[in-house]
Formats: C-alpha cells, sequence, structure tokens
C-alpha cells in the first residue's frame, strides 16, 4: 500500500472503541491501494505485495469478530475469495519462473508455459473484477465505524437481564 498513516492504539479504551477508531482509517488506505491495484496492470511482484496486505487486512479484520456481528463475515469472505485470487497468480508466476531452469522437455515447458500464461490471464480478469467490487466498498468502511461493539453490547444486556426463574425464586 501507499504510504501508511500511524494508527494508534488506546489502552484505555476497548476494544470496540478501538476498532471504531482505528479500522475504519486502516480499511481506507486497504481501499484506497485496491482502487490504484485494479485501476493499471500491475507486475505479479506488485500483486504478490498486495496479496500480503490482503492477508494482514483480512487477519487484522478476523481479530474484532467479537465486535462485529454476521455483516463482518461476509465482508472477510470476499477478502478470502480476493486472497485466493492473488496467490494463485502468484503460484503461476512462480512456475513460470520455475520453467525458465531448463530442466523440463522443450515440447512440455510450451505447453505448461501456455497454460500459465491462460491461467494468469484469467485469474487476473476476476481479480480486477473483485479488487473493482471491494475497491467500491465503501459500506465497509460505515460498518466498521458504526457497528463496533454493538454486539457485545447485545451479549451485555441479555446477561444483565433478569431471568424469569430467578425472578420467581425471588418471589418477584
Amino acid at each position: 500500500m501507499a504510504k501508511k498513516k500511524k494508527l494508534a492504539w488506546q489502552a484505555a479504551r476497548s476494544s470496540a472503541e478501538n476498532a471504531r477508531a482505528v479500522l475504519p482509517p486502516l480499511t481506507e488506505q486497504y481501499l484506497r491501494a485496491a482502487r490504484k491495484l485494479a485501476a493499471g496492470r500491475p507486475s505479479a511482484k506488485a500483486l504478490h505485495k498486495f496479496r500480503l496486505e490482503t492477508k494482514r487486512f483480512r487477519y487484522t479484520l478476523e481479530l474484532f469478530r467479537p465486535c462485529y456481528g454476521p455483516g463482518l463475515e461476509r465482508r472477510l469472505e470476499t477478502l478470502a475469495r480476493l486472497q485466493q485470487d492473488l496467490g494463485e497468480i502468484n503460484d503461476c508466476a512462480v512456475a513460470q519462473r520455475l520453467l525458465l531452469d531448463g530442466k523440463i522437455p522443450a515440447a512440455w515447458r510450451v505447453r505448461m508455459e501456455t497454460f500459465l500464461e491462460k491461467r494468469i490471464a484469467s485469474r487476473r480478469a476476476d481479480l480486477r473484477q473483485r479488487l473493482r467490487s471491494a475497491s467500491s466498498e465503501r459500506g465497509l468502511v460505515d460498518y466498521l465505524r458504526r457497528f463496533a461493539g454493538r454486539k457485545l453490547r447485545r451479549a451485555a444486556t441479555a446477561r444483565d437481564a433478569p431471568r424469569p426463574e430467578r425472578a420467581a425464586s425471588r418471589g418477584v
């Protein structure tokens, strides 16, 4: 990703408060990088770098699952598919480099190179579509800002509510 903004975690805040403060700007940085990648024809090296960024971003969001509801799961699945596309492109690029060592017979090498080129082209087309979709996901930023801790608050409210069996045993 481009120049990263330093995001500060504050120990005095709850996980949900930190998620609300830190995750939206982090997401905006990630989405800017996705838009930039989708607009160009990035190299295999740039795609691999973005794959690692996607992995870190996805795993960061996964740490905050307890703070969010099921809406986060759908978005994590999208990131996982994006990460998989990026991984397949990287695997094909690595295989292409291995073909250059000359240990594979020429007839096989041509067939393998053709297969890898087609695979890369197909994955790049899927990737471009996913990147456009992911980078236009402005709702993710709003979701992370608005819903942090809502799941926790509902669980606490349910836990603290008087239970009928307790009320009956106290004569209420």
